[in-house]
């Protein structure tokens, strides 16, 4: 790390220009017609149903590592240490068991959206429900928590005002994916990722080696043990003042289970990529393969918080980095400044480069929003109810304008939430308000038969003023535990409500799924088997 001016410098604008003119050129070549047609709705929802295992994995990682990972996580790294990967580690898990039961239902059925394959289980109003409640989750509190952290990081960066900053990374994200859909998105993440994990791993080697000194990255590690043996902790007992964020053992088998499943199984912008791939086999790979990749996140987003947090507690380490060190310092209070902050000390290129993979991460995300966001809203909405009879080509250019419409108003949200101090954790916070409800519905609805659409509907809406209960009463309970004690009550609120709807009265569909549903292939098995293992490892060494 050198003692450098804050912002970019000529060099690494020239990478930096070299990384958007790939992504925009990459971007306008796939979305390109085929000559003497127009796109269908299949070709710019689903990508033509043609993705090949590894893009289908890169993908998913680019879609989820956004700034939510890069700036908020890290954040959380800062303020709380290691154990924040329990969301990344845990997901490999989830994955595997997405990839298994819940992928193959999915792509059986054709669907495009998660609402639709709600309206094939139970009915077209609950349907209606869950898709216009997916649409303000994306536009209100995904897409304009990824535009305001993005906007943090150019605005810590470079100094650009955050409107600014928020407007431009909105403007990026349309060029290229707007007119090509998922196809661009898809084909521009697979470059997305390798530029985050170079940038990530550049980061991540240089913050720890600095603090190595002439012992390098090795000695590094260790002196951040020894100084800050508290941020590597993986199970946080109630003595620790983050025990409210990562409630212990209740982390490994309470609420993040819910908050995981919910994410990875039945979040349209995250499980769109799979039912765009070329079967089920396809698929499953690209998941397997996204699940590699989720055991290297942590490596990637979180160890440079915590080096963060060791450079501004050493006064040794603050006067080698020089005056500007103070610039934006970061804070238990402002967590989040800590991945822009750190950036600021690495030499000319390599910043070009750690400034892309931000880049990266963040129009990826954006991307990938928009699109299912357009998704939702002109198969769920403008086809269902407005315009059953519309063709093809109008319904693109419907699911064109509504990306705009989300993203002009997400442009408008995203500085109102400044002053949040760890964005990752008000995000899982508020999103689990809503997602233990809505995973009940999913997992009843396709494991046990006799759920109804009455007992679905009455269980969604009831979930959602428990949850308020329990985050508003004086209990002191952690939102994780909040999140399981919401699903288990969803659950009994649908049973008893659907044991009490007669067959006669319930209008639920017939979707039912067998043991052949979830047959796969050996060698997805013994990659499944190897995650577990790998996983048990790195909880053991940091137990």
């Amino acid at each position: 790390m050198a003692n450098i001016e804050n912002g970019l410098g000529t060099l690494d604008f020239m990478v930096f220009a070299v990384y958007v003119a790939i992504i925009i050129g990459v971007g306008i070549w796939v979305s390109r017609d085929k000559k003497g047609s127009k796109k269908s709705t299949e070709d710019y929802f689903l990508a033509g149903k043609s993705l090949p295992w590894w893009a289908v994995g890169a993908s998913l990682i680019a879609a989820n590592i956004s700034a939510e990972q890069f700036i908020g996580m890290s954040g959380s790294g800062y303020s709380i240490g290691l154990a924040i990967a329990s969301y990344e580690w845990m997901s490999a898990i989830t994955l595997i068991i997405v990839g298994k039961y819940f992928l193959p239902v999915f792509i059986e059925k054709g669907i495009y959206t998660i609402p639709e394959f709600v309206e094939k289980r139970y009915n077209k109003n609950l349907k209606t429900i869950l898709a216009i409640f997916w649409i303000a989750l994306y536009i209100f509190v995904n897409l304009t928590s990824v535009l305001y952290l993005g906007g943090l990081a150019l605005e810590t960066i470079l100094g650009i005002p955050m409107i600014y900053s928020i407007i431009g990374l909105a403007v990026f994200a349309l060029v290229y994916s707007l007119y090509g859909g998922l196809s661009a998105v898809v084909w521009t993440d697979v470059i997305q990722v390798f530029f985050l994990v170079l940038g990530g791993l550049m980061t991540t080697w240089m913050a720890v080696s600095f603090i190595g000194g002439d012992g390098g990255f090795l000695s590094g590690f260790g002196k951040m043990f020894d100084a800050a043996p508290e941020h590597f902790q993986m199970i946080l007992d109630q003595s620790n003042p983050q025990y409210m964020n990562l409630p212990g053992i209740a982390v490994l088998i309470g609420g993040l289970w819910v908050a995981n499943l919910y994410y990875w199984g039945f979040n349209q912008y995250i499980i769109q990529r799979t039912l765009a791939a070329k079967s089920v086999p396809e698929a499953q790979k690209g998941i397997l393969f996204a699940a590699f990749l989720k055991l290297i996140v942590p490596f990637l987003v979180v160890i440079p918080g915590i080096a963060a947090y060791v450079i501004t507690q050493s006064p040794e380490l603050m006067a080698q980095m020089g005056s500007v060190a103070a610039h934006n310092l970061p804070s238990v209070a402002h967590a989040d400044k800590a991945y822009p902050w750190l950036t600021q000390f690495l030499p000319a290129g390599i910043k070009g480069i750690v400034f892309a993979a931000l880049a990266a991460a963040i129009v990826s995300s954006l991307a990938s929003m928009l699109n299912s966001t357009a998704t939702i809203f002109t198969m769920d909405i403008y086809k269902a109810h407005i315009a059953p009879n519309t063709g093809d080509h109008k319904l693109v250019n419907v699911g064109r304008i509504s990306a705009v419409v989300a993203l002009i108003i997400a442009c408008f949200v995203a500085p109102m939430l400044g002053g949040i101090g760890q964005a990752f954790q008000y995000i899982q916070e508020y999103t689990g308000l809503v997602s233990p409800g809505i995973l009940a519905v999913f997992l009843l609805g396709l494991f046990w038969k006799k759920t109804t659409s009455k007992g679905a509907i009455v269980g969604v809406v009831a979930s959602i003023p428990f949850a308020l209960f329990l985050k508003f009463m004086p209990l002191n309970m952690p939102f994780m535990d909040q999140m399981l004690y919401t699903l288990l009550f969803t659950i009994v609120v649908i049973a008893f409500t659907s044991l009490s709807t007669s067959e006669q009265d319930d209008d639920s569909g017939a979707i039912h799924v067998t043991a052949a549903t979830f047959k796969t292939e050996r060698s997805f098995n013994v990659a499944a088997y190897a995650i577990v293992v790998i996983l048990a490892v790195l909880y053991a060494l940091f137990w």
